[in-house]
Formats: structure tokens, C-alpha cells, sequence
């Protein structure tokens, strides 16, 4: 750090607002003039036209969040690979899941931001200290967090290079939701297509029951709405027990599903290693080869057709976010299925496009290393930026 950098606490240059417990008065404080976002969208930069909603029920809102203060989730954090940060563009409401903290004339509102996201380990270690992360951070002990910055003019200039990186990361995301928008709506018009025949579900995918019984080290899975993770890469930690014995196996070009969030899109096709485990409360199938090529089925299992299946093979449970599955109903579903000639085919066109998306995802991931390498340098001052 240069030794003109000034240091304080983080008290002395934010006012922190704690957001209070949703009451009758203010549960419907926002009357329909903003739209609301979950927990996991406060990892966008930006916030506008937005309010917070970070509770179960509905319209749980509390505090004003005022343009250009920041809003900084401050419980359950420990359960995220980040820690959500956002910097407001426009005036939003928060409840008491939240903390705003208001910069004062002396700390540039952005440049914060920017400090916050690179020492979001000093932020989970707060968590921790309040309390293992399982209660809300109380805003005394966030105001003793140090925080160091150069001159107002500095500070300016490190926003403005991070900023760029920020735009060229937006683009890039938004150029792959673009694409991944048109693989669906191609996907959905050639995956049942040309000549098909109806195959039952069962005939396609066979239920395993194939487990874990001698307890192997094998990689730890999960199925995510973008598809199968490795569990410690995903979550920055080991989700599953120690002893896995219970845990089913699922090898290589394998058919999985969340036993409870399959209806949202958490299923996939099983590619990242030869064996893994993966908790008991999914469903593992085999897939019959003979019949489709797993190239085809990858594409099948990720499309809205295989959703809808599993929609229409449901019942809602306990719980709104929850749906039982019906496995008979399931397993006598009728597929239309095209040959394994008009398979290939399909595949070769949708592969296009999914290399595509491929290939964009890598540089997305290039910009981002970029930029957390940059914020390394700039925001300690060992690279200045005049």
C-alpha cells in the first residue's frame, strides 16, 4: 500500500441503515412503482428500478436505499461463493436482510464498491465473527472494517478502468444470453423433428440405484439449473457428508435431476467425470444407447420439451418451491422421438451454436480474471493509475 493512502474504518467514511422487520404499514410500501429482484440478483453491479426482496413471503420491504449508496447482504452469506454487493442507480427498498451504507464526500461511491468486491473475505469473516454466519451483521462491527483509498482524483480514475472491464463483461453476458435464447428457440424447433416414433420414457432412461456402498472419494455433484457442478468448485466448499455411502453413483453420460427442483430446469447429462457421487436425493438414469445417442439426449434432457415432461410428471407439494414427482407417471411418458440418423443431424446444427456459446463463456471467463487481477493492483496501490 503507498503510504499516502489513507486509512480509516469503514464508520468513518459510510452511514450504515439497517433495515427493519416488514410490518402490516410498509409490507406494501412500494404500491406497484418498482418491480422486485431475488437475493442472487444483488450480484449485478447495478441496481435500477428495483427492490429488494430477500425474504420468503411477498412484498417484505422496509428502508429507502438513496442513487449511489451501496447495499450489502448481511446474513447467510457463508452459503454463497460471493458475497452479494450492489452499487444503487436509483432508489430501491430494503428489508432487514440488508445493510446501506451511504458514502460520505470523502470516499467515492464506486471506488467503495469496487474495495468491497475485493475484500469480500474481510466481509465473510465479520459474518463469522457475528455469530458462524448464521445471524445478521450488526452494523457496529461492520463500521470497524478498515478501509484504505488514495486521493478523490485517484479513486475517480480506478473506477473509471475497473468500469471498462465491467462494460466489456456486461456485453459479453448478455451477448451469451442472446445466443443460449437462440439455441432454445432453434432447439425447440428441430429436436422433434423430421420422422419420429413414440418411445416410453422407461424405455429411454432406467432408474440406478447404483450407490456409493464402499464409501469412495469420488467427486461430489450437484445439479444446478446450469446444469451438473463439481460441488467444491461450485459452492467454495465440500456440501456433501463425510460418509457417502448412501450417495448414488452417477457415471459418465449419465441422466440426473434434482428430486425437487427438476420442475426449474435442474437437470442435465452427466459429462464431467467418468464417477461421481451425488446426493441421494436425486435421480441417477442409464441411458439406453441403442435407441439415443448421447450427444442427442444431452440436448433432449437440457430442452423445455424434457422440462415440460417432468412438469406435466408432477404434483405440487408441501410448498409452492417444491413439486413431487410422479415416477410412474414418469416413466410411461411417451417421447417422439426422432432415428438415430435424423439424431445426428440435429446435433451437428445445435453444435454450432453451443460451441459457440462455449467459446464466448471461456472469454467471459478470461475478462473476469482480468478484472479481479486488476482490482488486486489498483486497489492496493501497487499499480497506480494517474
Amino acid at each position: 500500500m503507498k503510504n499516502e493512502w489513507e486509512k480509516v474504518t469503514l464508520g468513518d467514511v459510510v452511514k450504515i441503515i439497517s433495515g427493519n422487520t416488514p410490518s402490516k404499514e410498509n409490507a406494501n410500501f412500494w404500491n406497484g412503482e418498482f418491480p422486485w429482484i431475488s437475493a442472487k440478483d444483488m450480484k449485478t453491479k447495478y441496481l435500477s428500478d428495483s427492490i429488494l426482496k430477500l425474504s420468503k413471503t411477498g412484498f417484505d420491504v422496509a428502508n429507502k436505499a438513496p442513487v449511489n449508496s451501496l447495499v450489502v447482504l448481511t446474513r447467510g452469506m457463508t452459503l454463497h461463493t460471493d458475497v452479494p454487493i450492489c452499487l444503487v442507480k436509483k432508489q430501491l427498498a430494503f428489508n432487514q436482510d440488508v445493510k446501506c451504507l451511504i458514502p460520505n464526500t470523502t470516499i467515492n461511491s464506486e471506488y467503495l464498491y469496487y474495495y468491497l468486491q475485493n475484500n469480500k473475505r474481510d466481509l465473510l469473516n465479520l459474518v463469522d465473527s457475528a455469530g458462524n454466519g448464521t445471524g445478521r451483521l450488526d452494523s457496529e462491527i461492520l463500521k470497524d472494517m478498515e478501509i484504505c483509498f488514495p486521493s478523490p482524483e485517484e479513486q475517480i480514475n480506478i473506477s473509471d478502468t475497473l468500469s471498462t472491464w465491467d462494460s466489456v463483461i456486461e456485453k459479453t453476458e448478455k451477448l451469451i444470453e442472446k445466443k443460449e435464447a437462440l439455441l432454445n428457440w432453434y432447439a425447440k424447433r428441430i429436436l422433434i423433428s423430421g420422422k419420429t416414433s413414440k418411445v416410453l420414457f422407461s424405455d429411454l432412461f432406467k432408474l440406478s440405484s447404483e450407490k456409493n456402498t464402499l464409501n469412495q472419494s469420488y467427486p461430489a455433484l450437484s445439479v444446478t439449473k446450469d446444469g451438473v457442478v463439481f460441488q467444491e468448485e461450485y459452492f467454495n466448499k465440500r456440501v456433501a457428508s463425510e460418509d457417502t455411502s448412501n450417495y448414488l453413483i452417477a457415471r459418465r453420460n449419465t441422466f440426473v435431476f434434482s428430486g425437487l427442483n427438476f420442475w426449474m430446469g435442474s437437470v442435465d447429462l452427466q459429462t464431467l467425470t467418468d464417477i461421481g457421487i451425488i446426493s441421494p436425493a436425486y435421480k441417477v438414469f442409464t441411458i439406453n444407447s441403442d435407441l439415443i445417442s448421447f450427444e442427442y439426449a444431452h440436448f433432449l434432457i437440457r430442452s423445455n420439451y424434457m422440462k415440460k415432461l417432468l412438469m406435466d410428471s408432477s404434483i405440487v407439494g408441501a410448498s409452492i418451491v417444491r413439486r413431487n414427482l410422479d415416477m410412474d407417471n414418469l416413466l410411461n411418458s411417451a417421447i417422439e422421438l426422432p432415428t438415430l440418423e435424423q439424431q445426428s443431424k440435429i446435433v451437428e446444427q445445435l453444435s454450432i451454436i453451443q460451441k459457440d456459446i462455449e467459446l464466448n463463456k471461456m472469454l467471459l471467463n478470461q475478462y473476469k480474471l482480468q478484472k479481479q487481477g486488476l482490482m488486486q493492483k489498483l486497489l492496493t496501490g501497487e499499480w497506480r493509475v494517474r
